[in-house]
């Protein structure tokens, strides 16, 4: 502006001290033109002070969007044979990712499933009692002996009334009584013996048996987890956002070896001042703006936190910078939405 145009104004003169006559002649200005002139200047600063508070008030809490990595791995140690997956593609829960190399457990399976097979067998052998043919056997003994005994029982009788006229001695009848008897006793041993081949084993064994089929059955599924361990499927759906290892490598127990994130575990870090920390309050909604987009994203304050940072990461703008301030955490609304964020990307967060 041109030093005849600015001292027209009258912020101007009044700053300055001067008044100007209508012919353009500068007169000296008395006490009442400069004691105007600083309660002009005063209520200038005064609008300019104000206008600039409700700017940094408005100005958005700078931070970054962060991710929860779910790390997918084995806890059997293996050399990696398949890797089914490459870092930045987009998987569905359940899609496999990786296998590790598994013959020695295979070969586990195979031997716990044979025992566990035998166990059953011995078990079922001894419910079952002896073969049929064998039943069969003790039957037809049984029956010879019946006949033994009836024949043993009528010659004692016979012989006993024969014993009364003399005609025989004594000792043939004791002799024709000891055999009906053993014959008899005979039959009964017979029958107790079929009996005891119908029951199949006894108590204790059977249950000693039964807990050989279970050792057996934890010692197949062992083997049969081992074997599942060794191919990981993606528990969740989401971006691969690295792979650890190659094919080839040994990876050791525990080690992972694909990065998973979910689009529900992607959230906004920002940092607020203490003076407008108190203001917030978990499920508060607020909204995220990033570079690219046009229209920003609704979001939930999940975390506050506790503690305050004298210095804050990831902030550059020396404006809004503060001595004391607190982390805040805040997840999308919208899962599909969240997919469009990028860990480390900066952001800016404002309440809607």
């Amino acid at each position: 502006m041109p030093v005849s145009s600015r001292a027209a104004t009258p912020l101007y003169r009044a700053v300055r001290g001067t008044a100007w006559s209508p012919d353009g002649r500068i007169m000296r200005s008395n006490r009442l033109v400069e004691r105007a002139g600083r309660w002009v200047v005063l209520a200038a600063l005064v609008g300019w002070s104000g206008c600039g508070g409700e700017r940094q008030a408005k100005h958005p809490w700078q931070g970054y969007c962060e991710g929860e990595f779910v790390y997918v791995a084995s806890p059997l140690a293996g050399r990696l044979e398949h890797l089914t997956v490459q870092k930045g593609a987009r998987v569905e829960a359940g899609a496999p990712l990786f296998e590790l190399e598994r013959a020695w457990e295979l070969a586990a399976q195979r031997e716990a499933s044979d025992r566990l097979r035998q166990a059953r067998a011995r078990l079922e052998d001894l419910k079952k009692g002896q073969r049929p043919s064998e039943i069969a056997a003790l039957e037809a003994r049984l029956a010879q002996a019946r006949a033994a005994a009836e024949l043993a029982t009528r010659e004692w009788q016979r012989i006993s009334k024969l014993r009364a006229t003399s005609v025989v001695t004594e000792a043939d009848e004791d002799r024709a009584q000891s055999t009906s008897q053993t014959s008899a006793k005979l039959v009964t041993e017979l029958e107790a013996e079929l009996a005891t081949g119908r029951l199949g084993g006894r108590p204790d064994a059977i249950a000693a048996a039964e807990a050989e089929v279970a050792a057996a059955q934890a010692a197949f599924e062992r083997a049969e987890w081992s074997v599942t361990q060794k191919a990981q499927a993606a528990p969740k759906s989401g971006l691969i956002y690295d792979t650890i290892f190659r094919e080839g490598e040994f990876v050791g127990a525990g080690l992972p070896v694909v990065a998973l994130l979910p689009p529900e575990y992607i959230k906004v870090r920002f940092f607020v001042p203490e003076a407008e920390f108190s203001v917030l309050q978990p499920g508060q909604s607020v909204s995220v703006a990033v570079t690219g987009r046009s229209s920003p994203l609704p979001a939930k304050i999940s975390y506050l936190s506790p503690r305050p940072e004298y210095t804050p990461p990831v902030l550059y703008n020396r404006e809004n910078r503060a001595k004391l301030v607190f982390m805040v955490e805040a997840i999308p609304v919208d899962a599909a939405l969240a997919r469009e964020l990028h860990p480390g990307q900066p952001a800016d967060v404002s309440r809607p």
